[in-house]
């Protein structure tokens, strides 16, 4: 994929700034990245494109915040990640790119219609796989599911360091299984970035990912909770709206 100056400089900015986003609240600027390379190229080589710079960004995250990572959590997710990354290789689905807008701007909504007595937590017995069984499905259908994985953390009684981190933690298998699974299933890989734009896309979103630690670090755990479902249902609605017209224009 050859681009110009401009347009690589469009998908570096939006890169960092998404990585920004992402490493404040743990989500979020994942959806707008993968709304934008949606844009950019077809569902396949841009899940791989996503998933490439989601993993650097998360592992890099990781990095970051590894004294705040509970390690029970990423293993239970993990464990059912795997099992549905297994399943979901078996129906190799692609799925278009309004089926993709329409669940990522739905699940928000969808997630905040549950009963108190259903509410997701990551800390209860068997919810770290339940969760990696359940969204790994989604991460391949729907590409970006920070809004449901955020609903299983912020209803916890972990800190937003231990949230960030352990949630770059997951995301990090999630990415992976990602990439191997649309990596495989792409018809041609030939609209990814060359291999210079690749490093330049890598690099802002380590920077990203640092710039937002210290914005994370001066940030209080009332203030990154109403500010994280602020942000997750105004880009959900608006994804929903994209997707209903591409589905119907």
């Amino acid at each position: 994929m050859i681009v110009g100056v401009g347009s690589a400089s469009l998908l570096a900015g939006v890169v960092f700034g998404t990585s920004v986003l992402s490493g404040v609240f743990g989500m979020a600027g994942g959806m707008i990245l993968l709304g934008v390379l949606l844009l950019m190229m077809d569902v396949a080589p841009a899940m791989v494109l996503f998933g490439l710079i989601q993993l650097v960004a998360n592992g890099w995250r990781t990095w970051l915040w590894r004294d705040h990572v509970t390690w029970r959590i990423v293993a239970g997710y993990g464990a059912g990640a795997l099992v549905s990354f297994g399943l979901m290789k078996l129906i190799a689905f692609v799925p278009d790119k309004a089926l993709i807008y329409i669940l990522l701007g739905a699940l928000p909504f969808l997630a905040g219609r549950l009963p108190p007595s259903a509410a997701p937590d990551i800390n209860r017995r068997g919810a770290p796989f339940l969760c990696g069984l359940g969204l790994m499905v989604l991460q391949l259908l729907a590409g970006a599911t920070g809004s449901i994985l955020d609903l299983f953390f912020n209803r916890s009684e972990l800190d937003r360091k231990q949230i960030v981190a352990t949630k770059a933690a997951t995301q990090v298998i999630s990415h992976v299984l990602r990439v191997a699974y649309f990596g495989t299933l792409a018809s041609s890989l030939g609209d990814l970035p060359d291999g210079w734009l690749l490093g330049v896309l890598a690099l802002c979103s380590v920077l990203g990912t640092t710039a937002a630690a210290g914005i994370l670090r001066r940030m209080s755990d009332q203030g990154f909770k109403r500010w994280s479902s602020v942000l997750i249902h105004a880009i959900s609605a608006f994804y929903v709206l994209h997707g209903l017209w591409l589905l119907f224009a």
